[in-house]
């Protein structure tokens, strides 16, 4: 297993390399200084501000230092060109650090509860097939579906939070913004891993709950449909047809059976989601506030912050290529007819 690993990790470096170079091209299509700097300024303020950008070099001398930036895993402030241009004397690492919180508040508990109300919704409806539970369950998510996240974002803030708070005095969801609700303490336990202090489940549904559930809505509607057609496929193998013969019964075989052998499909479904809880719901926790990943890769679009996009772009990418060589492994490790080789 480690030899396919390293194998797909040695294949995988071309990749990333040519993703890290095209990002890092496209940025610098247009200058930057330009709009940091304004119509006004004087040649001179603009060569200052190109070298205190790092932009001055040859593009290749920027693209070797970067590399050596993400293998040393330093984005540090030993120089100004690894710190964010929007957010002067704070290193990119920091900024990015932070985000990572915010975004597993949401995005963690989103994939986990939409992954088991679709897996449970799929098998239902392939239990039933044909039925009116089969009927109004594709019937409801589909209609989540159907309908832009922009309208359940409005209307979870304005009813949701807004409504609630004036007309029944309920202020259980914010419209906007975000607290930390998980402190970590200096001691650590057993002398090596640190452990929480505070755990404000509280604090965490009052600012996370609404957009996470307004992203399972939305996103239970495409998920149950796929699981639904991998159980309705599964009925139709010969297993299933052996199992009846043997007098097993429906529930078993839907339960027992047959779940276990559409593993594949579901751990594909859910890696291909993975590299997404570092990247954060975007739209989400742009509208509601949260300062996740999503929200600091938008700003630093519109501010054109390179050293931001460009880290954001490489821990992205490596996340998508651990995830994908990691769906490898698992496919081996839950059937025995694959194998890594």
């Amino acid at each position: 297993m480690w030899s396919f690993i390293a194998r797909r990790l040695l294949a995988s470096i071309p990749v990333y390399l040519g993703i890290i170079l095209i990002v890092m091209a496209a940025l610098r299509v247009s200058d930057p200084v330009n709009a940091y700097l304004g119509k006004n300024a004087t040649k001179e303020q603009i060569e200052l501000k190109r070298h205190a950008m790092g932009l001055d070099r040859p593009f290749a001398a920027q693209y070797v230092e970067f590399l050596g930036r993400i293998v040393t895993l330093d984005f540090g402030t030993q120089t100004r060109r690894y710190e964010s241009w929007k957010y002067e004397g704070q290193n990119v690492g920091k900024k990015l650090a932070e985000a990572i919180g915010p975004s597993l508040s949401i995005t963690l508990p989103e994939l986990c509860l939409t992954t088991l109300v679709s897996i449970t919704i799929g098998m239902l409806s392939a239990y039933y097939r044909g039925r009116w539970i089969d009927r109004w369950l594709m019937f409801l998510v589909v209609l989540g579906m159907s309908v832009s996240v922009l309208v359940f974002i409005v209307l979870g803030q304005k009813f949701g939070s807004s409504w609630l708070k004036s007309a029944l005095g309920i202020g259980w969801f914010a419209a906007s913004g975000y607290e930390p609700w998980l402190a970590w303490s200096k001691e650590p336990l057993w002398g090596v891993l640190p452990y929480p202090t505070r755990f404000a489940l509280g604090t965490w549904a009052h600012y996370c709950l609404l957009p996470v559930l307004i992203y399972v809505v939305v996103a239970i509607g495409y998920d149950t449909r796929f699981y639904r057609a991998v159980m309705v496929e599964e009925t139709t193998r010969d297993y299933i047809t052996t199992a009846i013969a043997k007098g097993a019964s429906k529930p078993k075989i839907m339960f027992a059976h047959m779940l276990k052998n559409a593993l594949i499909p579901i751990i594909t479904r859910v890696m291909i989601t993975l590299p997404f809880l570092i990247a954060g719901s975007i739209l989400l926790e742009y509208q509601f506030r949260i300062p996740g990943m999503g929200k600091l890769i938008i700003d630093a679009i519109k501010d054109r912050d390179f050293p931001i996009i460009q880290t954001f772009t490489a821990v992205f990418a490596g996340v998508f290529i651990l995830s994908n060589i990691l769906t490898d492994v698992l496919y081996a490790l839950v059937d025995p007819r694959v194998r890594l080789s």
